[in-house]
């Protein structure tokens, strides 16, 4: 590529005393086109001569964007490719540990840390500021304990205005006080129940025969039971309606005897038995004070009786005290036994009889799948049941909300539509 550029050559020079022969006239137009080609080069990154091959050439290891997408177009890769092909630029955090690399804090060995490298003096000063000083600890409650302060409570007392005295004050809205109370749960059984609690074994889309054999059994015992109170009530009620009617039967063909005595007709109730009874007579001031007396007596009598009675009790105080406080216990150490037995199954089917609210509680549908509706395969399997609503029940067999209808009409507002006279006020100018 070196080229070397010689001074141009006049090969015929007959005489250097005429006018071509002066430097003006010399050609110089090669030298003037490397110079501008030299320029070029060096505007654009440097002169090519001088640069290596590495410099000049690459080697391509992508390939072609556009052969890649034509290639795509007739063979698209898999979602698996797609999503193993991604890699993040961002290298990994290296998980090894390495002795001696430390946060650069230096403390005493032998002061004990924290794992993040706070004492505990820093860390009880760090949350007392955090929260407040030791003035706001009395207001920290454990989870299961009541608060006895509402921090969301309105308790702005707003000064009323003399002028307005007049007018009656405005009542703050209050809280009930079965807010901060436990909630009554409606099972009859008296049992704690679980938030979710445990399905049946037989309930399963692919029970064992015997758990399903025995749930089978168990539900077709309670149906034959309802249907049998069914019958009961049914025919209690048919009896009741048959005394009705023969009563009043009775009522229309008994006659009533009103003609006097005069038809020669008597009625069983004007016999002359009820009238020759005795009336009885007055007593004297003596018989009255023997009968105070007696009554008299009689209470002198019960009231000793309940002071020997008070006495007594009075004496067996302490044999009392340790009957009740041994009571209380076997209470306790009941509802404690209660309260563990999550792992039993709870029926809440059956309910107590005072229920919360005027609406009755919706019934839980029957989780039991019949012999001929019962799948050897999951693709035969069809949905069924409902988690919002056996949620819902669920929070109302606990007490935490009360049982409502479902409200398919709601009340409309009234509203009058009353025609106004202000058109009529008007004045006509003179």
């Amino acid at each position: 590529m070196n080229r070397l550029i010689a001074p141009p050559q006049q090969h015929k020079q007959p005489s250097r005393k005429g006018k071509r022969a002066w430097r003006k006239n010399v050609d110089v137009s090669e030298v003037q086109e490397g110079l501008e080609v030299v320029r070029e080069e060096v505007i654009q990154g440097g002169i090519i001569a001088e640069k290596s091959s590495n410099a000049l050439f690459t080697l391509d290891s992508t390939g072609s964007i556009s052969i890649q997408n034509s290639y795509n177009k007739i063979h698209k890769p898999l979602r698996a490719d797609q999503i193993l092909a991604q890699r993040s630029l961002v290298p990994a955090i290296d998980s090894r540990k390495r002795p001696g690399v430390t946060n650069g804090i230096i403390e005493p060995s032998n002061k004990r840390r924290k794992s993040n490298g706070v004492s505990p003096e820093e860390y009880e000063r760090l949350k007392l500021r955090a929260y407040g000083g030791e003035g706001v600890t009395k207001d920290i409650v454990s989870a299961d304990a009541i608060p006895k302060y509402d921090p969301w409570a309105d308790d702005n007392l707003e000064v009323q205005d003399l002028q307005f005295s007049y007018l009656e004050k405005v009542r703050p809205v209050r809280a009930p006080k079965s807010l901060t109370e436990a909630p009554i749960s409606l099972l009859g059984s008296a049992k704690v129940m679980p938030a979710v609690s445990k399905p049946r074994p037989g309930s399963s889309y692919n029970p064992m025969f015997e758990d399903w054999d025995q749930l089978f059994t168990e539900e077709g015992n309670k149906e034959v039971e309802a249907e049998r109170k069914r019958r009961q009530q049914a025919k209690a009620e048919e009896e009741e309606q048959a005394r009705i009617l023969e009563a009043q039967n009775e009522r229309d063909n008994l006659l009533t005897e009103d003609e006097s005595a005069w038809d020669g007709i008597e009625s069983e109730y004007e016999g002359a038995e009820w009238l020759k009874k005795r009336r009885p007579e007055r007593k004297t001031p003596a018989e009255r004070n023997k009968v105070n007396r007696r009554k008299e007596a009689e209470r002198q009598a019960k009231r000793d009786i309940e002071i020997k009675r008070r006495i007594q009790q009075a004496l067996q105080i302490k044999a009392i005290a340790l009957q009740v406080h041994s009571q209380d216990t076997t209470r306790n150490m009941a509802i404690a036994t209660i309260g563990d037995s999550s792992d039993e199954e709870i029926d809440d089917r059956v309910l107590r009889r005072r229920k919360l609210g005027k609406n009755a509680l919706p019934a839980k549908p029957l989780e039991l799948v019949l012999p001929e509706e019962l799948q050897d395969s999951l693709r035969l399997l069809k949905p069924e049941g409902n988690l919002l609503g056996d949620r819902f029940r669920n929070l109302m067999v606990r007490g935490k909300i009360e049982s409502r209808k479902p409200i398919s009409q709601p009340k409309k507002a009234r509203r009058t539509y009353t025609e106004k006279w202000t058109y009529k006020d008007f004045t006509v100018s003179a």
